[in-house]
């Protein structure tokens, strides 16, 4: 089972960073390409009919159109993380104000950590693997608040 991540551009690579990363650590195989919505509609419409993924994670900025044209051509979950700039309310509001009928699951803002999560968690209702290794994720999360707490004690 794996996870396709789809750019609108290079320049978000630093946001899919935090979902591989996340995606590395759980053992979820992905991939990573770049389609643009509007500027190479033709590679993002191949790219969506021959992944083989079980959840898209489309990753744009702007009018962050990505998350619901791949929504609109899959029966695949889709989650939509808007990347931020100058305008980010325009990225917010593409991605979590979808028509009836084509869902895209939205995370916040440069959130590709929290989508790798989510993917994984679609994921890991069939395997096994990745459940168990969302578990372990989730006890070092609590470790490290209990930990912070300790920190902070006086």
């Amino acid at each position: 089972m794996s996870v396709q991540i789809v750019l609108g551009s290079k320049s978000d690579m630093k946001v899919a960073e935090k979902a591989i990363s996340i995606l590395k650590e759980l053992g979820v195989k992905y991939k990573v390409s770049i389609a643009s919505a509007h500027r190479s509609p033709e590679l993002l419409d191949k790219l969506v009919s021959e992944a083989d993924a079980e959840v898209f994670i489309a990753i744009a900025g702007l009018s962050a159109a990505l998350p619901g044209v791949i929504a609109a051509r899959t029966m695949k979950p889709v989650i939509g993380v808007p990347v931020s700039g100058a305008l980010n309310l325009d990225a917010i509001l593409s991605v979590v104000q979808m028509p009836p009928g084509v869902p895209v699951a939205a995370v916040g803002l440069d959130r590709g950590d929290n989508a790798a999560l989510l993917a994984a968690e679609i994921i890991a209702l069939k395997d096994e693997k990745v459940r168990k290794a969302l578990v372990r994720h989730r006890q070092k999360l609590k470790d490290m608040v209990a930990q912070d707490s300790r920190d902070v004690e006086i």
